[in-house]
């Protein structure tokens, strides 16, 4: 049950009051999160009896109530409820604070809920559209066709002139590519259609020379054509590409030409091979295989054979798709008979059973629904068109509402909805079970008479894609206005937890910092536009936790006080924009990395200038792929992580690289030079130099997989509290990233001690831990957040490589997409673990079972009335000890033992020490049954009840019999405290003593006071001045006053 269900549902209780919701850890956290207000539990019967409250004798009359009236009578009438939530109701109801309400105030304001309530679903259901959006081509003719590309998210396009454009996932061009085949010379060749075989990692382009070219994605060079098709009858006008998602080698290529011929290529083996290598074809594998459509037609090929049909008769097809559930390649044209064709394939026999249907004036384009099995046809005669492919005679339903022809029409398949385009540039949404328009849209689309429109709905990110000739426009869907609660208006990017505020702080895609109180959930602040429109990637904290700084893809650090002053502008992309993923503060430097194999490293001195440019790192590159990441323990011990899964070991005094971790090997380096591996462990590493995925590579564009990238470092976190490592060995440091492993490593060693998978899917994690190191807290692409007790998790180092994962507290999913950052803190002795999604949501939540909380939502939560298990102060005495009891630094957390010195970036002046508190001592919140078992044994040796006497004891002194103590006797008061006046007397107050008068200032001054040399001349002489004005027009006014009594 939604906390946003109806006021007036009807509601069947065994009991009075409101039924209790169960917390489920797979469940969303929305129904957990929002708050259960009383006016959305009333049922229909408790309206009834409030109704009967509020009738009066008369029907003249009108029953009033006053607040406290309200509040005794409904906690009464009702059954349930507290007085305190109807004072809540009543103070909503009494908008106009008139002090009463009566029973017309109160149904307008549960009609008024119901009306947003409605408001609400509808918005759900009519999809809201952010404003149009023309992306930067390069294309200089028409633009032929829009795909996506599941296996690396990337986005083609393809104009008439064979110009290939490659889009990232966010839409951003990263390469042009020009797509040719060996008739380039001839002056009017064109590109008239593009499929992507998914199956095989291919794409095929259509040209007007007849031919059919087949490109490899995965090869190194610059898009090979690996087969190219030639000897075709007529030109293809359009493809279509299908593939079996259980048999990946069967699939289908079908195209239909000028001549109104359908054909189509079935592969059999289609992951060995598309076609058979001719016997005098080269033995160079990047050479290109022609292939005859002759030898196609004479069955020479083993792996695909041919279907064809005529039935259009010379009309240009204008669209085919082949349909598996109906397992029928539908086709059309622009001709009054037969307009759509469905051509039935027989597996028993290679050739097609075909059906016509014979539309008016013809179609431009259709689209079929496999689950509402309907053919939506596009109408010249201004018609939208639903058909059943069974049904030739006539259609099942007819959708009007456009004024001119429409050109493209595309299934809303998941809300069974239908989009039309017409040719007057108006784009409509219709509801198919309702065969009604629902939405309108008529955006402000180029004003051309003659175009040339594509139409491309992608309903996995919600971007509608129209063309116009060479221009591409995009409409992209608001995210869904769901019960959900959110935290910001855009997807975050990063949280942070400032504990001497106790404040959360997150950031997000917007350019937007917000500030939370961590005990109530409340917002107190926010900043917009702090990097323009630019995205914030991550964020960061000076030691003093009193500076911000925020990383964007503008290529800057701002580094800002938390009343919204940026201080200093740290330029860190010279060339552009960069993605910064981390920002590293220690003592005498400012790491930045993210977007190249070296460190831009900024140094805090020197800063005194608003604008401050980076200063060069002395250990130079030694990454062969991007830093993700890094981490510091004191003293001088710096790790960085890159894309490849390489963790690099520096010397953070001297700059220097020494050694290098991987999953499958270890090197050492012995100088900078030293950049080939020395595999000591395996040689099963397969190099990759391309950037990540949402990266431009230089040159050459790689569609490689994510495979590649499965050992990318993405977090680093050392064990600082884990204490000796160096001489009991065991694990100080933990890595996560690609494919969902986390990896355990010992730095003096250098060795990979443990390995699990955290979470299974092969995306990509992150992580975060307590300052204890008890806990570790990873989250995935998907929202899930698992929680485990590392406690004593690999103490000690092993031969043998650990796969075991250590004990998982708690799993549970409090996001809807990928988390984007983790933290884990501390107020009030409450261990909580904090975490940012792109849902646009931060959640908060305990390790153990405490509820999942949104902040932004509407009822505030209270921290100290959490059942949240506080820390364990039952530790041993030498748990306490002197390593565990230290001072809060000035300058750096990392290096706390280090020398503070005077840090220009921070406040001149350090806060006193005693607005620091000692560092709280660690949590043990074990969950597991060792934890239980020692609980239970805690409780039994400690139990003293009346006069019993514990027998066993686990000191050394189990031989003493510790009973309870007796009680004391009743002890009178002395007699100068009952009867004080008869001891004491009071004696006359004598004078003080004369306190001598302080000398003069003139006296104890060392110098003459020089009001020259305490101020800058150029406040003395603006003050001279002003006096000399004042003075002047002083005596002006008594002037004049004098004229006037004259």
């Amino acid at each position: 049950m939604s906390c946003q269900g109806g006021a007036l549902e009807g509601n069947k209780r065994s009991q009075p009051g409101p039924t209790s919701l169960q917390e489920t850890e797979v469940a969303r956290p929305e129904e957990a999160h929002c708050p259960a207000l009383l006016e959305n539990q009333l049922s229909v019967s408790d309206f009834v009896k409030i109704q009967r409250a509020f009738e009066p004798r008369e029907p003249s009359q009108t029953i009033c109530m006053s607040r406290e009236e309200f509040m005794q009578r409904m906690a009464e009438i009702v059954g349930w409820g507290t007085e305190e939530e109807y004072g809540e109701l009543f103070d909503k109801v009494d908008v106009a604070q008139d002090g009463f309400i009566n029973w017309d105030k109160l149904t307008s304001f549960m009609l008024l809920i119901l009306y947003e309530k409605d408001e609400q679903e509808k918005a759900t259901v009519v999809p809201q559209w952010k404003d149009l959006e023309f992306l930067p081509v390069k294309h200089k003719d028409t633009i032929q066709k829009v795909i996506f590309l599941k296996n690396s998210s990337r986005y083609l396009t393809i104009s008439k002139e064979g110009l290939l454009g490659i889009w990232r996932e966010n839409l951003k061009l990263q390469e042009t590519l020009p797509i040719t085949s060996d008739a380039t010379k001839l002056k009017h060749l064109w590109v008239t259609s593009l499929v992507s075989l998914e199956n095989v990692n291919k794409i095929a382009v259509a040209f007007t020379s007849k031919e059919i070219c087949f490109y490899d994605l995965l090869s190194k060079e610059e898009f090979p054509c690996q087969y190219k098709l030639q000897g075709l009858k007529g030109t293809p006008l359009c493809m279509d590409y299908w593939y079996d998602p259980l048999d990946a080698n069967e699939s289908i290529l079908s195209f239909g030409d000028i001549t109104g011929k359908v054909q189509a290529l079935a592969f059999t083996a289609a992951l060995i091979s598309l076609f058979e290598h001719p016997v005098c074809a080269h033995e160079d594998a990047e050479a290109t295989v022609t292939i005859n459509w002759a030898e196609l037609l004479s069955g020479s090929q083993k792996c695909c054979y041919i279907l064809e049909h005529k039935l259009h008769h010379g009309d240009w097809v204008r669209q085919v798709t082949y349909n598996a559930s109906l397992d029928a390649i539908i086709s059309s044209t622009t001709s009054n008979t037969n307009t759509m064709v469905l051509a039935w394939r027989e597996k028993s026999k290679k050739h097609l059973k075909v059906t016509s249907f014979n539309i008016a004036q013809g179609i431009h384009a259709f689209d079929y629904h496999s689950r509402l099995n309907l053919i939506a046809t596009a109408g010249i005669n201004n018609k939208v068109c639903l058909w059943n492919p069974y049904v030739v005679s006539k259609p099942v339903g007819v959708l009007w509402g456009h004024s001119a022809s429409v050109i493209a029409v595309q299934f809303f398949a998941a809300r069974k909805q239908l989009f039309s385009f017409s040719s007057d540039k108006v784009l409509r949404l219709w509801d198919i079970q309702h065969q009604l328009s629902i939405q309108r849209i008529a955006c402000s689309f180029p004003r051309s008479q003659d175009f040339r429109c594509l139409f491309h709905f992608d309903e996995a990110h919600g971007r509608l894609f129209i063309s116009f000739n060479n221009q591409l426009a995009m409409l992209a869907m608001k995210s869904e206005a769901s019960k959900r609660v959110k935290s910001h208006k855009t997807s975050v990017t990063c949280v942070l937890y400032n504990a001497v505020s106790r404040q959360v702080i997150s950031s997000d895609v917007g350019s937007t910092v917000s500030f939370w109180m961590i005990d109530t959930g409340q917002k107190i602040k926010q900043f917009t536009g702090c990097h323009g429109n630019a995205v914030i990637n991550t964020m960061a904290l000076d030691a003093n936790e009193t500076r911000l700084l925020t990383g964007s893809t503008d290529g800057t650090v701002k580094v800002w006080d938390f009343s919204g002053y940026c201080h200093h502008i740290l330029y860190v992309g010279q060339e552009g924009a960069v993605d910064i993923s981390q920002i590293l503060v220690l003592k005498k430097t400012i790491l930045v990395t993210g977007w190249e194999r070296t460190i831009t490293v900024f140094r805090p001195q020197n800063f005194n200038q608003f604008l401050i440019q980076p200063e060069k790192w002395k250990g130079g590159a030694q990454h062969s792929d991007d830093i993700l990441c890094a981490a510091f323990l004191p003293p001088q011990t710096l790790v960085t992580g890159s894309c490849d899964g390489e963790i690099v070991l520096w010397n953070n005094s001297t700059e220097n690289a020494h050694y290098v971790l991987h999953p499958d090997y270890q090197r050492l380096l012995k100088s900078k030079s030293d950049t080939e591996p020395q595999k000591l462990l395996s040689a099963g590493r397969s190099h990759s130099t391309h950037p990540l995925a949402n990266q431009a590579a230089p040159g050459a564009c790689s569609f490689r997989t994510d495979t590649e990238c499965t050992n990318a470092v993405r977090r680093l976190c050392f064990l600082e509290a884990r204490k000796n490592m160096a001489v009991t060995g065991g694990t100080n440091l933990v890595s996560c990233g690609g494919s969902g492993y986390v990896r355990f490593w010992d730095t003096f060693k250098k060795q990979l001690l443990a390995e699990f998978l955290a979470h299974s899917g092969g995306g990509s994690i992150i992580m975060s831990t307590d300052k204890s190191n008890r806990y570790l807290a990873t989250g995935d692409l998907d929202g899930w957040l698992k929680i485990w007790n590392i406690e004593e998790y690999c103490l000690n180092s092993s031969e043998s490589k650990i796969i075991q994962a250590p004990p998982l507290i708690r799993s549970l999913q409090p996001h809807e997409d990928q988390i984007s950052s983790l933290e884990i803190c501390e107020p009030g002795g409450h261990l909580l673990i904090i975490s940012s999604s792109a849902d646009c949501s931060i959640c908060v939540t305990d390790i153990s079972s405490a509820p999942v909380w949104i902040f932004g939502q509407t009822k505030h939560w209270q921290i100290e009335k959490f059942s949240l298990p506080k820390r364990d102060t039952n530790l041993m005495e030498s748990d306490i000890g002197e390593e565990s009891i230290r001072e809060i630094p000035l300058l750096s957390k990392e290096e706390y033992h280090l020398d503070p010195l005077e840090h220009p970036l921070l406040d001149k002046k350090n806060k006193d020490d005693s607005t620091y508190n000692k560092v709280r001592l660690s949590e043990v919140i074990n969950l597991g049954m060792k934890y239980k078992e020692r609980n239970v044994y805690k409780k039994k040796t400690n139990n003293f009840y009346n006069g019993e006497v514990t027998q066993k004891s686990s000191s050394v002194f189990r031989s003493l019999r510790i009973g309870a103590l007796k009680e004391l006797p009743e002890v009178n008061k002395p007699a100068f405290l009952l009867t004080p006046e008869k001891y004491f007397r009071e004696e006359p107050e004598e004078e003080g003593p004369q306190i001598s008068e302080l000398p003069s200032l003139s006296e104890t001054l060392k110098a003459t006071f020089d009001e020259k040399n305490l101020f800058p001349k150029e406040l003395l002489d603006r003050e001279r001045k002003a006096k000399q004005l004042c003075q002047e027009t002083s005596s002006e006014v008594k002037i004049k006053r004098n004229k006037k009594l004259l």
